[in-house]
């Protein structure tokens, strides 16, 4: 069924009692919210005309790339206006002939788009040959303009894009025009190729040829794990609830000798805002209908032929839309523009999938309402030197969730604490032209999420930490093991309340704050190296909302952005303020520094009205 990205004003949500809720998909909407909330009341005509358009952003470290001017290849020019329900735009795909060069060091897609008039945020994927390679949000367009662009490094999908022969290029953003809804998209896709440079440290293997090979290189062969087109939706598989498997058959060639599947996630409509679904004791208890529950766990589980092979506990991303509008403008919350993906080693499972034959995976979510949207690309290492290679796995062990919840509430009033655990391994070696290869995986994951309702329902505030660890190890008897080590902390703090103030008008305040810590290491049997990215967003908002209108409003967003690599280093510290930057530093140096920390208290003055603004 073709699926309507809706998510609102989530500051609004506490409203009749439903925290955090957002009427995601058009046709599944249920009446849970009585109308959407519209942050463009009135403009001035003239305004609008003599205002540029705002840049929307998100905040980001810079692609490293050559100094040479790359080859520019424009994949597609669209206006995305009634697309909801629709088939994806298709365009043909085929590399760059008119470049004076066809060896590349880098590429790097970009999207850009612009907007004008009112419209909600929309979900969005672009795939080439069924192989997702962006997944993305829209900004929401405001009545004078905006404009905004996302550049992602793609280096990774290099032998699809250079595959000489025609693919297809197929992009879904389901959007809605008609009279309340104006805003249309206008887009461009354009890829760039930048060449290779001896000078340039994007070599495999750093030129070394000792190596456990694969392990600095991208992958020869990528399968795409999604739907296949036509279709009249995106190419990712929907999860409906918490017994949904979604499953899609593969098979690969015989002489692979790794493979990493990429798993893309988001998460919408009753499960946008996952973290903060109420548990189901609570909403027995105070006869509540038609409230997202389950509470506030959620894990997206992935298996080989029905085995469970890992997991994926995901960052709690806001869309542009989400808690209050006003803070993502003209900065983006983390993630927004560019939805991570995570990688799954699949290495010592190889021994079970290369007899030729067809093989499953399968993709569900803990606890899951609807709707999950997820599909996978499966990174393939061929082996030149033979047409077949051997494996065998060697151990393997899914530890099943280990789960704490503890409630204690009165009427509507109440705290909940929810804690969880995980850990996945697997062992297995493959035997190829580079020698017999040992490969060790594992994922350990930790979960802890308090969450408090009072003020009648009214107030929520939730507090939430994941930790996200992972691990893999490569020996091969003639060399030094090489491994890779990944830590990720995603953290949250949410609070928000709506006050009545008589007349059909409510105050809706907010704070949240995001944080995606991720500490990276890599030993190639000769050195390690290293990198840290720290990224710290905080932003307070109030609304006055009447009648399902927001007639004033304040949003403020402070950012701390730091990045520290081997040889690349990158800060930012940035804070916005209602689509104003107020101040904005940069630095590119090395050199150690503490990142600020913010608080959580809102701003002191009163409410402007956004008509002064647009």
């Amino acid at each position: 069924m073709a699926a309507f990205h809706f998510p609102l004003l989530s500051l609004f949500l506490l409203l009749l009692l439903q925290p955090l809720f957002t009427t995601a998909n058009l046709h599944k909407t249920r009446n849970l919210l009585k109308s959407n909330l519209f942050t463009e009341l009135t403009t001035n005509p003239q305004r609008v005309n003599d205002t540029p358009p705002t840049l929307y952003f998100e905040v980001t470290k810079p692609i490293k790339v050559p100094k040479a001017k790359p080859c520019s290849h424009l994949l597609l020019h669209h206006d995305f206006a009634y697309t909801y329900g629709q088939s994806p735009v298709l365009a043909d795909y085929t590399p760059p002939s008119h470049c004076s060069f066809d060896k590349f060091s880098k590429i790097v897609f970009e999207w850009k788009a612009t907007c004008k008039g009112r419209q909600f945020d929309r979900i969005f994927g672009v795939w080439l040959g069924g192989v997702e390679i962006l997944r993305s949000c829209t900004a929401e367009p405001r009545a004078t303009g905006i404009v905004w662009s996302v550049k992602k490094d793609i280096t990774r999908y290099y032998s699809l894009l250079i595959k000489n022969e025609t693919q297809t290029l197929a992009v879904y953003l389901g959007n809605l025009v008609d009279k309340t809804y104006t805003g249309v998209y206008h887009v461009d896709i354009t890829v760039y190729f930048y060449p290779a440079e001896s000078d340039f440290n994007n070599h495999d293997n750093n030129g070394r040829d000792d190596l456990v090979s694969g392990y600095d290189s991208k992958a020869d062969l990528i399968l795409p794990i999604s739907r296949n087109l036509p279709l009249n939706d995106g190419l990712w598989f929907e999860i409906e609830n918490s017994t949904d498997t979604q499953v899609k058959e593969f098979k690969i060639p015989q002489n692979v000798y790794r493979a990493v599947l990429e798993v893309y996630v988001s998460f919408h409509e009753n499960d946008e805002f996952w973290y903060g679904n109420l548990p189901n004791d609570y909403i027995v208890a105070n006869n509540l209908t038609n409230y997202p529950g389950n509470g506030p766990f959620r894990e997206v589980v992935v298996s080989l032929d029905g085995k469970v092979v890992g997991a994926i506990w995901p960052f709690t991303v806001v869309y542009t839309g989400g808690i209050n509008p006003l803070l993502w403008r003209p900065i983006t919350g983390i993630g927004s523009f560019d939805l991570p993906s995570y990688d799954i080693e699949l290495t010592p499972f190889l021994g079970n999938i290369l007899d030729g034959k067809t093989h499953s995976f399968g993709f569900s979510v803990t606890n899951a309402l609807n709707v999950w949207y997820i599909d996978a690309n499966l990174h393939l290492w061929l082996d030149s030197m033979s047409t077949k290679t051997m494996g065998k796995l060697l151990e393997h062990n899914n530890v099943p969730l280990i789960v704490s919840l503890v409630s204690n509430f009165k009427g509507l009033q109440g705290t909940f604490l929810t804690k969880v655990n995980r850990s996945i391994s697997s062992s297995g070696w493959v035997e190829s032209s580079h020698g017999k290869i040992t490969t060790h995986f594992v994922q350990d994951f930790s979960y802890n999420n308090s969450m408090a309702m009072g003020n009648d329902g009214n107030l929520q505030i939730v507090n939430q930490t994941i930790h996200f660890n992972d691990s893999v190890s490569a020996m091969k008897q003639s060399s030094n093991a090489q491994s890779m080590k990944s830590f990720k902390l995603f953290s949250l703090y949410l609070y928000s309340d709506s006050v009545d103030q008589g007349n059909g008008t409510s105050l809706e305040v907010s704070n949240v704050t995001l944080g995606f810590d991720e500490e990276s290491s890599r030993n190639d049997g000769f050195g390690l190296s290293s990198s840290s990215l720290n990224n710290l967003q905080n932003g307070q908002g109030e609304m006055v909302v009447k009648d399902n209108l927001v007639v004033s409003g304040l949003g403020s967003t402070q950012q701390v952005y730091k990045y520290h690599g081997n040889e690349f280093c990158y800060f930012r510290n940035i804070s916005s303020s209602n689509y104003t930057i107020l101040y904005d530093q940069v630095e590119h140096n090395c050199n150690k520094r503490k990142m600020s920390q913010f608080g959580f208290s809102l701003r002191n003055g009163s409410l402007f009205h956004l008509n002064q603004f647009l």
